[in-house]
């Protein structure tokens, strides 16, 4: 989610790279960098902070230079310092990468490094090691060093590579992390998202999975990993600047829903051992005596983080087998809460910054807890004052409404729900190993719920829903949460009031408010209380209620209760409810847009909630 820009031609490369990631800043970061090719050597000039920052600290100087490299980092390895910030640098100083992604064997690579080939690191990033690595097997030939050194990486990149001894040439490498190069006449330019070329060309060529380039001024090959030479076809860029931004999607909030296939997989990239079918959180430093002597767990949260918390307490209970108490963070320390030895508190945070729950978390280290954190943003408040951090690589997130940290962090608490319970021995290695062999089913199952036929089934219920000024959702057992976050979503974004229920409870108050047509939309993908939450279903239609049901293919009966359907893949119950959010995420969007609402920016609301 980094921004990565480099330049080679006529002009001045400074001015070129600081533009372009000047347009990458919608992006989020924490750091930013250039690496310039200078009479034989190269110029690094990087630090934590603004391009702004970065550009004021070049002030005008290295004029002549026509080649470089800038990136700007949002942290997720090491904190947000000069030291980590890109570009990183060989040993002799004579090689530069750039880099997104997660190498997920950096510490192994490292340790190779140091211990035998006698490498010295600078930094606490894992992309310091491809520096390192590209170093270790140069031989004259910079493409073929950085193929042999991304054939030992693990993970997920998009880098470029300069050496000072190769003058005019970028080296390319892509694997799972976008790069995009732009065609001009005698130059080219390469970055990780389509805003930063559009100043110099709408002629492009894109590098898929597993392909390196070279690019000089006059030059773009590009090679398939056993050095085969591929012909390319030219792409040709319509979007206007601002659609570019978005990734050629209409809003920000739609952007980062189409995001969540890449960002759960992300989240579980490392913690999931792909050899053992483990999981693996080991990050944490907490040992097996500490969680086998633990007697409760705390989480605290605000709004969708909140909502989080409510289906990770239901999963915790059920496969660790730990008591799990969920509270609001402004209401948590007003309350006394009764914080004793052998608890964990667990706080969640997309921005780390949220006002409410670092006085949380600050209460529970004043009172002696160990405070385990999950936020999106390395070097937040949060993640600094917590004593453990899971973080949620989903990547920054621009709009208000959030979509894909929500995911990811119920992709968090469930991989915390399976180490604990295997660890405790409450969960069987079997059991243990048929979810984590699920969790990893869910991106592409995430992709078949996003595809256009999905997609217009829930625009064509939306059209009906946005004429209201009231709706309900209601579900039973883990569908509640859901039914929870989806209400909110709607209240957000389309102003609709939405009012979420546990099913059992229309009947002690909720039924007064059932009129002919009024929009209820049910979550039904639990086994146990099916026919519990039909019946509720039946109360809503005897009434008028018009029901949209969100549910599982093969659960037939609904079909014939309710006005309309959609049916997510076959998935186990337990993890349905990350399934499910994302129908409910898209029908606030597309009712938001029947209803002319602003999606991105929400009347009322801030996406990081610094106050309390």
């Amino acid at each position: 989610m980094c921004g990565i820009v480099g330049y080679t031609g006529a002009k001045k490369a400074s001015a070129i790279l600081i533009e372009g990631l000047k347009k990458l800043e919608y992006r989020g970061y924490d750091s930013a960098g250039v690496a310039l090719q200078h009479d034989g050597r190269l110029v690094i000039n990087k630090a934590a902070g603004s391009v702004a920052d970065l550009e004021k600290s070049l002030d005008g100087n290295y004029k002549s230079i026509k080649v470089g490299i800038g990136h700007t980092r949002w942290a997720t390895h090491g904190r947000p310092t000069d030291e980590n910030a890109h570009p990183h640098c060989s040993c002799s100083e004579e090689i530069a990468v750039i880099h997104n992604g997660i190498i997920e064997n950096h510490h192994s690579l490292r340790q190779w490094l140091k211990e035998d080939a006698g490498h010295n690191f600078r930094s606490e990033t894992d992309t310091e090691v491809l520096a390192h690595l590209v170093e270790e097997y140069y031989e004259g030939d910079l493409l073929e060093a950085v193929r042999k050194a991304t054939a030992k990486v693990e993970g997920s990149y998009a880098l470029v590579v300069i050496s000072s001894r190769e003058p005019g040439r970028l080296i390319c490498a892509r694997q799972d992390s976008p790069l995009i190069i732009g065609l001009g006449e005698g130059e080219n330019i390469v970055a990780s998202d389509i805003p930063a070329l559009l100043a110099h060309t709408r002629k492009t060529k894109v590098l898929e999975d597993g392909e390196f380039a070279s690019i000089t001024p006059e030059n773009v090959d590009i090679f398939n990993s056993e050095g085969k030479l591929l012909n390319r076809e030219i792409f040709e860029i319509t979007w206007d600047i601002e659609a570019a931004e978005k990734g050629g999607y209409d809003h920000f909030m739609l952007k980062e829903i189409m995001e969540q296939p890449a960002a759960v997989k992300e989240t579980m990239r490392q913690r999931i051992n792909t050899a053992s079918g483990k999981v693996d959180l080991s990050e944490l430093g907490l040992n097996g005596e500490e969680l086998t002597r633990l007697e409760k767990i705390h989480i605290v949260a605000c709004g969708t983080a909140y909502h989080a918390g409510l289906l990770g307490k239901a999963v915790i209970e059920e496969l660790a087998g730990i008591p799990v108490e969920v509270d609001v963070a402004s209401e948590f320390r007003y309350r006394n809460p009764l914080l004793k030895e052998n608890q964990l508190v667990v706080v969640i945070s997309q921005s780390g910054e949220t006002a409410d729950t670092l006085a949380a978390l600050r209460l529970s280290r004043q009172k002696g807890l160990k405070v385990l954190a999950i936020t999106n943003v390395v070097g937040s408040s949060v993640s600094r004052e917590a004593d453990e951090v899971l973080y949620t690589w989903a990547g920054p997130e621009i709009a208000v409404a959030s979509t894909k940290a929500y995911l990811t962090q119920l992709i968090a608490l469930y991989l915390i729900a399976i180490y604990f319970g295997e660890i405790r021995g409450n969960l069987a290695p079997e059991t243990a190993a048929k979810l984590v062999k699920n969790l990893r089913a869910l991106p592409e199952k995430l992709k078949k719920i996003l595809s256009e036929e999905s997609l217009s089934k829930l625009r064509k219920y939306c059209d009906h829903l946005s004429s209201w000024d009231s709706a309900f959702f209601v579900g039973r057992n883990i569908d509640y949460p859901v039914a929870l976050e989806g209400a909110l979503k709607l209240k957000e974004i389309s102003y609709i009031h939405a009012e979420a229920y546990a099913a059992g409870e229309l009947k002690h108050g909720p039924l007064a408010l059932i009129v002919e047509g009024i929009p209820v939309i049910a979550l039904i993908t639990q086994k146990a209380v099916f026919e519990k939450t039909l019946s509720n279903i039946q109360e809503v239609n005897a009434r008028g209620g018009a029901v949209f049901a969100i549910t599982q293919e093969g659960f037939n009966d609904v079909t014939k209760q309710v006005e309309s359907v959609f049916s997510l893949p076959p998935v186990e119950d337990i993890l349905a409810p990350v399934l499910a959010a994302v129908p409910t995420q898209l029908i606030a969007y597309y009712t938001a847009l029947a209803r002319g609402s602003s999606v991105d920016k929400p009347r009322n609301l801030a996406k990081s909630v610094t106050v309390e």
